[in-house]
C-alpha cells in the first residue's frame, strides 16, 4: 500500500459543452475516487473554472502550455483519454495537440496511461506513424473495444494493450439518481415511461436527406401514440440540429432545449422507452440505463458499441429510411424487456470491463510512490 494516494493530470476534450466527453470525465472520477482514495486531480480543460466547479477538481487551461507544463510536473501521471482523442477525422491539428501532451509528459519524465482510450480512424500518414510511435513508448495502454486495439496494430503497435470498456459503463445503478430526470420531463409535460422515445441527433456535413427521413420515422411512431423528446448532448450545435428535424416533422413532439449537467441527462435518458441515437454516448447512457438503442452509426465507433452490446445499428444516416427505422423502433418496443435484459447482461460485463481502467492507474500510482 502506499502511503499518499497521488496526483494525476487528465487529458481529453474537456470544458467544451459536449456532454459525452463530459460524461467520460465524470466516470473516470467516479471510478478513479471510489478504488484510490484521497487522489489528487487536475484536468486540462478549455473552461477551468466551470470544470474544478462541476466535478471538484484543479484544472487549468489546455491550451496554456506553461500552465500545462507545470500542471504535469507537479503530478505522478499523466492519464490520456478517455473518449476518441487518437483520431485526426476532425483534423490533424486535434491530434496533434493529444499527442503533444503525452510527449511534453514524456519529457518531464511523467509515465503516461492511455485510459480507455477509443482509437480511430487515423487516415493520414504521418498521424498513422506518430500515433504508433507516440503509443510504444508510453507505461500502459487501455483501449475501450477489440477495434481499437486492431488499429493499433495495424500501426505497427506490438507492445501490451488491454482492452477494457468506455468509462461511462462503469457507472452504476446506485450512481444514478432516476428522479431528477422523471422529473425534468414532467416540466415540459412528458410523462416518463415506455411511450418516450427520446432522440438524440448531431450535425454532420454534406446532403441532409437523412434528416427527412428521421423526422418521417419520428412521424410515424408519434401518430402510433408514443411521445417523441429531443435531447440535445451538446449545445448549440444539437440543439440546433434537433430544430431542424423537428421543424419537419409533421405531428407534436417535445424539444429539451434547457443545458443539463451529466447525472441530470443520464438519468432522463433512463426514464424513457426507447432512445434513437446518433451520438455514442447518449447510447451508451440508454445502455446502463437498461433502454433499448436504435443508433443510427454516423461513425463506426457507434457500430463498434452497439455490436459488444448485442445490438444492431439501424444504418448509416444515408441509409436510413423513415419506414424502416419506425419499423425498427417498434419492433424494439415491442420486445423492449427482452431487449433490455439482454442489453443489461452484456453491460454487466463491460462494467467490469471499465473498471479494470482505474485499476491499471492505482497499480503504476503504487509502483510510483511506493
Amino acid at each position: 500500500m502506499v502511503d499518499q494516494a497521488g496526483k494525476i493530470v487528465i487529458s481529453g476534450y474537456y470544458g467544451f459543452g459536449n456532454l459525452g466527453d463530459e460524461a467520460v470525465l465524470y466516470s473516470m472520477l467516479h471510478a478513479l475516487r471510489r478504488g484510490i482514495p484521497g487522489l489528487e486531480v487536475t484536468v486540462l480543460s478549455n473552461d477551468p473554472p466551470a470544470t474544478a466547479r462541476d466535478y471538484g477538481v484543479r484544472a487549468v487551461d489546455r491550451w496554456n502550455v506553461r500552465e500545462v507544463a507545470g500542471a504535469i510536473r507537479r503530478a505522478d501521471l499523466l492519464v490520456s483519454g478517455g473518449g476518441s482523442l487518437l483520431q485526426d477525422i476532425t483534423g490533424l491539428q486535434s491530434l496533434f495537440y493529444y499527442l503533444g501532451v503525452i510527449w511534453l509528459a514524456r519529457l518531464l519524465r511523467r509515465p503516461v496511461v492511455y485510459y480507455a482510450q477509443g482509437i480511430g480512424p487515423v487516415t493520414s500518414k504521418s498521424g498513422r506513424r506518430l500515433v504508433g510511435l507516440t503509443t510504444r513508448g508510453v507505461r500502459a495502454v487501455t483501449v475501450r473495444d477489440e477495434e481499437s486495439l486492431q488499429d493499433l496494430r495495424a500501426m505497427g503497435v506490438r507492445r501490451p494493450v488491454e482492452v477494457t470498456a468506455d468509462p461511462v459503463l462503469g457507472l452504476r445503478p446506485e450512481d444514478i439518481d432516476m428522479a431528477a430526470g422523471a422529473e425534468i420531463l414532467r416540466r415540459h409535460g412528458v410523462t416518463p415511461g415506455a411511450g418516450v422515445v427520446g432522440v438524440s441527433v448531431r450535425p454532420l456535413a454534406g446532403p441532409a436527406a437523412w434528416e427527412m427521413e428521421l423526422a418521417r420515422a419520428l412521424d410515424r411512431l408519434a401518430r402510433a401514440g408514443r411521445t417523441v423528446v429531443f435531447v440535445p448532448m451538446q449545445s448549440p450545435a444539437d440543439l440546433v440540429i434537433s430544430r431542424e428535424v423537428a421543424a419537419v416533422m409533421r405531428e407534436p413532439h417535445v424539444l429539451i432545449s434547457e443545458k443539463l449537467n451529466v447525472p441530470q441527462m443520464i438519468s432522463l435518458v433512463g426514464n424513457l422507452g426507447l432512445l434513437v441515437g446518433m451520438r455514442l454516448h447518449a447510447l451508451i447512457f440508454a445502455a446502463v440505463c437498461g433502454v433499448p438503442p436504435v443508433g443510427i452509426a454516423y461513425d463506426p465507433k457507434v457500430e463498434r458499441f452497439l455490436r459488444r452490446i448485442g445490438v444492431d445499428p439501424a444504418g448509416r444516416p444515408h441509409e436510413i429510411k423513415g419506414d424502416a427505422l419506425a419499423g425498427m423502433a417498434e419492433q424494439f418496443l415491442d420486445r423492449r424487456e427482452r431487449i433490455a435484459g439482454n442489453i443489461t447482461r452484456h453491460v454487466e460485463q463491460l462494467r467490469r470491463a471499465a473498471g479494470r481502467t482505474a485499476e491499471v492507474v492505482k497499480e503504476i500510482l503504487e509502483n510510483k510512490i511506493t
